[in-house]
């Protein structure tokens, strides 16, 4: 099971992201190694992920597919 305080972490700092750049867009990889300060060594990219899709539920990100990449980026929809 993965640390909800390390998740909460994450989130945090993708949150952060999009308010300075709410334009931005970048695959898992992408986010999991730009978007976040990580304090020591990054963590596993699973909690990158589940930081994404925590947010996706709050309705603060979202996929897109575009070709065969999954694209993460603040929620346009309402």
């Amino acid at each position: 099971m993965m640390d909800d305080a390390l998740i909460d972490y994450v989130a945090q700092a993708i949150c952060r992201y999009l308010q300075q750049r709410p334009a931005s867009a970048d695959t898992l990889e992408g986010v999991h190694a730009w978007w976040i300060e990580w304090p020591d060594l990054p963590e596993a990219p699973a909690v990158t992920l589940a930081a994404l899709e925590r947010l996706e539920q709050q309705g603060v990100v979202e996929r897109r597919h575009i070709g065969n990449r999954e694209l993460w980026r603040a929620c346009t929809r309402h």
